[in-house]
């Protein structure tokens, strides 16, 4: 799959954005989240969550690595991996695991663990154009 660019003007555009990526990686359960400190990655993960049907708050796992929320058909996995020091760590979480568990799987800062990521995920990065404005290009790996 080529890349694909989307522009997000305000929040609002999320969930489309959020809706039209699943749509497009319907065999995708690994994403992949790059982007710098407040380039939004929580947000829009957020917008995946509740598309997928959580109904719970979503919030990023910066300090316990990991939040496990319920979705419609299938639990999702929301990882923020910023503080990891090794990949070791992720190991000893159980990194693996969860990858391959068939649910989904959001990933902040996968460069942390670049040795983990499977063949078959979405990498999607965002990046700043202004205060109000993203670009978020999905490339299917």
């Amino acid at each position: 799959m080529p890349e694909k660019t989307y522009i997000s003007g305000d929040l609002g555009d999320n969930p489309d954005i959020a809706k039209s990526i699943l749509e497009s990686c319907k065999d995708v359960r690994i994403f992949a989240f790059y982007g710098e400190l407040g380039a939004g990655k929580t947000t829009l993960i957020r917008s995946f969550c509740k598309v997928l049907g959580v109904n719970e708050r979503v919030s990023s796992p910066t300090f316990g690595l990991v939040h496990e929320y319920e979705g419609k058909e299938a639990y999702i996995y929301h990882f923020d991996l910023y503080r990891l020091n090794h990949e070791d760590e992720a190991y000893e979480m159980g990194f693996d695991e969860y990858l391959e568990s068939g649910n989904y799987c959001f990933i902040e800062w996968p460069e942390r663990v670049p040795s983990f990521l499977p063949t078959n995920h979405a990498s999607i990065r965002l990046e700043v154009e202004s205060p109000s404005r993203r670009s978020i290009t999905l490339t299917h790996v």
